[in-house]
């Protein structure tokens, strides 16, 4: 595994929460759904892309689909904001500690909201993205909602 420090606390989260599957460095870096689906042999739609929103200031996570888009306004009229819109980096880093391409669902420095695609429940393993751009784990879209403490919602 990675010495990474994101890495080390994505590993620790996912320890904590009782999550089984390794984290895998990749050889190349995987910033894209398709590209991390390319180097794993997995359908595209099995990816599960974590992107972080600005919501009125606050970030949300949204762990989609490697297959979707997210419907911004949709999403922001079932949360009850104003308005969703895709994160600088710079927010990125600051809510997460981790770059844009490399963003786990967990490991951050304090809780973030999160959504996760409802369409992830038809794959019977899912990949995620655990700090860096070129580290995933194996999980499921139960497990996400676990630890998460994620609202499952259809994202498109």
């Amino acid at each position: 595994m990675s010495s990474h420090p994101n890495v080390q606390r994505v590993a620790d989260a996912l320890r904590a929460a009782g999550a089984t599957g390794e984290i895998r460095i990749l050889d190349e870096a995987a910033p894209t759904a398709a590209a991390a689906a390319a180097q794993l042999g997995c359908e595209v739609g099995a990816i599960a892309n974590s992107l972080i929103f600005d919501g009125d200031g606050e970030p949300v996570l949204i762990l989609t689909s490697g297959a979707h888009r997210v419907d911004t306004g949709k999403i922001a009229a079932e949360l009850g904001l104003t308005k969703l819109k895709r994160a600088t980096p710079e927010f990125v880093k600051q809510h997460t500690g981790q770059p844009i391409g490399g963003v786990a669902p967990v490991g951050h420095p304090a809780p973030v909201r999160t959504l996760v695609d409802t369409t992830l429940d038809q794959y019977a393993v899912v990949w995620a993205a655990a700090g860096i751009p070129h580290s995933v784990f194996p999980t499921t879209y139960q497990e996400l909602l676990h630890l998460t403490n994620g609202i499952p919602v259809a994202v498109n």
